[in-house]
């Protein structure tokens, strides 16, 4: 009885903390009103411009139900359109400002929205300063032969390259579908195909829920060598066993 009444007590205790929970002073998020519980990305990558470019279909949880409004981080986006998708997949164009930018956390992205809608998708492209990803030329390079990118989201710079709920109290799973020029391989934070082909066009899923900051792309001349039934170390030509040779 003592020990039920302990865990009753604790299980209380959490509930009313996560209730309370104070706001996470690096995110415009307002997660205790609607959180993101799925991201749906469609990106092209341009080399040339520097650009990320596509979608990003967001599925949301509305947590108070008198909300209207949908607020994300962003840091050097470019929006370009905003859906609203009903219930039975209709869309309609949802209206939102985007605050003045702060040079640390970037603007707020808010959408106003004319019911709790389950969820939005944000056209959109990342810019050449976007924090969290990193562009070299070829001469920077191993080899010295084709271009490579990277990103690097912890700890608030996935603002940069997708608009989302940038803080670790929100996690989501998400898909991804990336479209690249063709011999360059495009890794990922999720299910990666160590055999797909070099075709310029790759389709990831992560099932397991995961906050923003461990959100994360690659694309580059890589190579690949398992380091086991579940893992893989991916790393240009030239240095792939070397890295490989790192987790033995």
């Amino acid at each position: 009885m003592k020990f039920s009444l302990f865990i009753s007590t604790l299980l209380f205790g959490a509930s009313l903390s996560i209730a309370h929970a104070e706001p996470d002073p690096h995110s415009y998020a307002e997660p205790d009103k609607v959180s993101v519980t799925a991201l749906a990305l469609e990106l092209g990558v341009d080399f040339d411009k520097q650009e990320l470019t596509g979608a990003a279909t967001l599925s949301l949880d509305w947590h108070d139900p008198a909300a209207r409004s949908l607020v994300l981080d962003t840091r050097d986006l470019a929006i370009e359109s905003i859906e609203a998708i009903g219930a039975d997949g209709t869309t309609r164009t949802a209206t939102y400002t985007l605050d003045a930018r702060d040079p640390i956390f970037g603007s707020a992205l808010r959408i106003a929205l004319e019911d709790a809608a389950p969820m939005v998708r944000i056209r959109y492209h990342s810019q050449p300063q976007a924090s969290g990803l990193q562009w070299m030329s070829p001469a920077q390079t191993a080899s010295g032969k084709q271009p490579f990118m990277f990103s690097q989201s912890q700890a608030i710079h996935a603002r940069s390259w997708v608009p989302l709920q940038d803080t670790p109290s929100v996690r989501f799973t998400y898909t991804a579908h990336v479209t690249a020029p063709k011999a360059l391989r495009v890794v990922m934070s999720a299910d990666n195909d160590a055999k797909h082909a070099l075709d310029g066009d790759y389709r990831f899923v992560m099932k397991q829920a995961i906050p923003s900051y461990l959100l994360a792309i690659a694309v580059g001349e890589l190579d690949v060598r398992e380091t086991g039934p579940r893992t893989a170390v991916y790393a240009e030509p030239s240095l792939v066993a070397k890295a490989a040779r790192e987790f033995e």
